[in-house]
């Protein structure tokens, strides 16, 4: 490549990058507003969640044909190509997470379209705020091609497990001791269900992060085996 070249090349990665961020930055508060029309029964922003997931969307459309066309153009080897790569494997998971926002807010859509207050009551918050905490951390990595901060969130993933698996003993609980609770209990169940998916995609997108800066895939390594591939890399 000529100087010249190199240069609209870079400035071609740079741009994809910062549009993962905006694409991350999106479901972000899609996730948190979604929680919040559930909280507060807010029906407007249940469908401004909703309608959101149109631009998120059209923005991982945008960019899988960004990485297309410089695949092609430039033919990217070694760490470019898996830079390249990790942005294709990443904006499929941004627009999955933003499908599960999109699950909530219909789900809380459900629960408060009606006078009645929600039942039985349970306590999500801590979890979303785990899971959104987890994809904050996950796109922090992949900004700095970080693979300390990738493997806190893998560890993070079982806090997420652990909560959903209460919250479903609570609401099996509800259901068998007032089965009037059911239809609601399945809805909350399924929100709990959609932050534990939201936790699975941040983790992925942070193993992502690890083969984007160390050539390896360590999706099936479990949290020990990715702590012994950094430890090796690093000594």
């Amino acid at each position: 490549m000529t100087d010249h070249t190199m240069k609209q090349f870079d400035t071609e990665l740079n741009d994809i990058r910062s549009k993962v961020l905006q694409l991350g930055g999106l479901v972000e508060r899609q996730i948190i507003q979604a929680m919040e029309a559930l909280n507060h029964g807010d029906l407007l922003l249940c469908e401004q969640v909703i309608n959101t997931d149109h631009d998120v969307n059209r923005m991982e459309v945008d960019l899988d044909e960004a990485c297309v066309h410089i695949i092609a153009r430039r033919q990217p080897a070694a760490s470019d190509l898996r830079m390249i790569m990790t942005v294709i494997k990443t904006i499929t998971d941004l627009e999955r997470i933003g499908d599960e926002a999109k699950k909530i807010a219909k789900q809380a859509r459900a629960l408060h379209s009606n006078d009645m207050a929600y039942v039985p009551r349970i306590e999500l918050r801590h979890a979303a705020d785990i899971a959104v905490s987890m994809l904050r951390q996950a796109l922090d990595a992949f900004a700095r091609a970080d693979c300390s901060v990738a493997t806190e969130v893998v560890r993070r993933d079982k806090e997420v497990d652990a909560e959903f698996k209460s919250t479903m003993r609570q609401l099996i609980t509800f259901m068998i001791e007032d089965p009037r609770t059911i239809s609601r209990a399945l809805e909350l169940l399924f929100i709990s269900k959609s932050i534990e998916r939201i936790g699975d995609h941040a983790k992925n997108i942070s193993e992502y992060v690890v083969y984007m800066e160390m050539g390896r895939d360590v999706r099936h390594l479990g949290l020990e085996g990715l702590e012994r591939e950094i430890a090796a890399k690093s000594s």
